[in-house]
């Protein structure tokens, strides 16, 4: 089979002769541009592509693609250049062997990262031609049947990778056959003794299995001949994978998972699925709640069928499948199906239709994405989409990840309409952002011009699109308020030196810049807006175009600027309270530059000042702005004898007094009194004032404390 007679042979079954004669060529040269390297099972290294693309051949795919598969390692594994392969087999054809190789020549700090970068490189191929990740497939198909032959650490993270990644992109591609062996080596090499012992105990059943698979299909042919139905019948055997999967996932034993019979029922049109279906439910009752219509609402793949699960003799589950001859095509090979058996036009076929939509969402996905690790993470969670199927208010069907909320049907939308989200209608009624969603319902998102995301989505949101998206936008507003605070920052150390930014000549600013490597002005502001750049020394720079001012010339805290700088206690994600004093408006404070959070806001009174007093050139002067709001986080302790009741009764007065309780525990010391420790949310000292006075009044309490001053 490794010969190129053999695939010349199979090539020859559908493709023309001047085509065949290209993939001979192809051959040629890519067995003397691998000369004489060897594989590490000491065969020669040009059976590995043959076999790539024997694998392809098998599933009729064009010229091309067999080209490719046959030169997919020379640009990784030898001299030869993408521009080479293009001017021999031109552009097509180069541009797939270069989706196909790994990035050889980047460094990567991981082995997590290099993986990520290479699946990105590799996806965004795919994006732009499809047949980039068959051969992709067609690669490690062949790598798993050939593993033995590498040390035992590098299987079974090869395992590992097939089973996590390569076998879920098979299955959404809707290649069963490739997903199905792809799982079976990965678990054979991961865990060989669990697949030695399940595998024996198949084998053990199986005797008995035949009998009763046999007298279940002999009745259902009976009864379609009786209706004038032709039919194919076939029983289906779960593989070794599936077994154990559902083994571990539904916590069943061997016998229970093993009881169950599978047939799959092929028919001419799609009008005689639900005839068949009817018949089968007239034969066998149907066990309520175990039917599927993938027909009407097809999986993410594009796979068809009906599902069905039966009460079979002596009380044995049968589950069935019904679906046409060209669904059953689609289900085996998916977006492969156009190739294999002529089915429409490329791109046609609803799995073609459905891997389209899904690479439109990793395009944006990948744009979006801080960097590749961030960008596979979010794909692996759109790699098992247990779907649940919602409409939209036009009734279009929309299938989302299972545990979706109405946050992930938005961005399924469109990434404005998750942006700008600030409520949701389910079935016509208002429903919180984070409730999961259900089959059925129909989702209404409701936008307004002011909305944005918040960081609390990330806490339910499900799809990798929306987690992706999300990030993003919340990234570039941090940017924005980091500049902002930066611009405010510099200006006030600017004013400090009795001058403004626009006195700072040209050059003196080029001059800094280039020594910074920041490549804009906005840039040096983020970098002072979020710590990473001192306001005081870039100001002095620019003041006098000098070195940097020693730490012995720092100003003390407060004195760096003149005026305070006000704060609302709005500001978003630069300008940041410390947890430790939770300050609120009233409370004198003071602001400490802390590198990658911006400013950080602590009380005057605050213990922890102490470890921030041998860097005065990060303090900044701040106090509140006159009528600040909002509601801020504020501990107080309660003494208290320890009743029936009583802390129902402080909570009451708390919430009487308007101020929400965000946390509470309870410190039992002596058995007849007890310490209630609650973080409140006020408005300022005066409201915290008048709550502890409440507080103070009920009998049971002896002392109440503001804490963490």
């Amino acid at each position: 089979m490794s010969r190129i007679g053999d695939l010349r042979r199979l090539a020859g079954a559908y493709l023309e002769p001047a085509e065949v004669e290209k993939i001979h060529r192809a051959f040629l040269f890519g067995a003397d541009a691998h000369g004489e390297q060897r594989r590490a099972s000491g065969e020669p290294y040009i059976h590995h592509p043959v076999q790539v693309a024997w694998i392809l051949a098998e599933m009729r795919l064009d010229h091309e693609t067999i080209v490719a598969a046959l030169l997919h390692d020379v640009i990784e594994d030898t001299p030869t250049a993408k521009p080479h392969i293009a001017t021999r087999f031109g552009d097509a054809v180069a541009d797939l062997v270069d989706g196909v190789s790994k990035l050889t020549h980047l460094s990567f700090e991981s082995r997590a990262e290099a993986q990520a970068e290479n699946f990105r490189k590799m996806l965004m191929a795919m994006a732009r031609d499809l047949r980039v990740m068959l051969i992709k497939l067609a690669d490690r198909l062949h790598n798993m049947r050939t593993l033995d032959a590498l040390p035992l650490v590098k299987r079974r993270r090869i395992s590992r990778e097939t089973i996590e990644i390569y076998a879920p992109i098979a299955n959404r591609l809707g290649l069963r056959s490739i997903r199905i062996e792809l799982e079976e080596l990965g678990f054979r090499a991961l865990y060989p003794r669990r697949h030695r012992v399940l595998k024996a105990q198949v084998r053990k059943k199986r005797g008995h299995r035949k009998h009763v698979v046999r007298k279940i299909e002999t009745a259902m042919k009976r009864r379609l001949r009786q209706e004038g139905v032709k039919a194919r019948i076939e029983g289906r055997e779960k593989h070794l994978y599936s077994l154990y999967r559902k083994m571990r996932i539904k916590r069943v034993s061997f016998k229970e998972v093993l009881d169950v019979y599978g047939f799959r029922i092929v028919v001419e049109r799609s009008d005689d699925c639900y005839r068949v279906l009817g018949m089968v439910h007239s034969l066998y009752k149907p066990v309520p709640e175990r039917f599927k219509d993938y027909i009407a609402i097809p999986k993410a793949n594009g796979y068809q069928s009906l599902h069905t699960t039966l009460f079979g003799p002596f009380g044995t589950p049968i589950e069935v499948q019904v679906r046409t001859e060209e669904m059953d095509q689609v289900a085996e090979s998916g977006v492969a199906a156009h190739w294999m058996y002529k089915i429409g036009q490329p791109g046609t076929n609803t799995a073609q239709l459905r891997v389209r939509e899904w690479v439109r969402d990793l395009l944006e996905m990948q744009i979006h994405a801080g960097d590749s690790v961030e960008f596979l993470e979010g794909v692996k969670v759109d790699l098992f989409p247990k779907e649940t199927y919602v409409f939209t208010p036009a009734g279009d069907i929309m299938a989302l990840p299972r545990g979706a909320t109405p946050i992930d049907f938005a961005y399924a939308v469109h990434t404005d309409v998750g942006n700008h989200c600030v409520a949701a209608k389910v079935d016509g009624r208002y429903a919180p952002l984070r409730t999961p969603l259900t089959n059925g319902q129909t989702i209404e998102i409701v936008n307004m011009p002011w909305g944005r995301p918040n960081a609390a989505w990330l806490d339910f949101a499900v799809s990798g699109k929306a987690r992706t998206a999300i990030r993003n936008h919340l990234k570039h507003l941090r940017t924005e308020e980091a500049v902002e605070l930066g611009e405010m920052l510099l200006g006030r150390a600017l004013a400090v030196e009795s001058i403004g930014l626009d006195d700072v000549s040209a050059p003196t600013l080029e001059t800094l810049l280039a020594e910074l490597k920041l490549d804009s002005m906005e840039a040096l502001c983020e970098e002072i807006g979020i710590g990473r750049r001192l306001a005081p020394m870039i100001a002095r720079r620019l003041a006098g175009g000098g070195e940097e001012p020693s730490t012995d010339s720092d100003p003390a805290p407060g004195a760096s600027a003149g005026a305070p700088l006000y704060i609302r206690g709005s500001e978003g994600m630069i300008v940041d309270f410390g947890k430790c004093c939770h300050p609120i408006p009233g409370d004198s404070v003071m602001g400490f530059v802390s590198t990658g959070r911006g400013i950080v806001i602590h009380t005057t009174g605050c213990k922890n000042l102490t470890e921030f007093s041998d860097r005065p050139e990060r303090w900044v002067d701040v106090a509140w702005e006159p009528g600040a709001g909002g509601e801020f986080p504020v501990e107080i302790r309660v003494d208290m004898a320890d009743r029936k009741g009583v802390l129902a009764t402080v909570a009451a007065a708390i919430a009487e007094m308007g101020a929400n309780i965000e946390n509470v525990n309870i410190e039992n010391r002596d058995g007849l009194n007890s310490a209630l420790n609650f973080v409140i949310g006020v408005h300022d000292r005066v409201h915290l004032a008048r709550i502890m006075r409440r507080i103070r009044g009920i009998g049971e309490v002896s002392r109440i404390v503001r804490t963490g001053q």
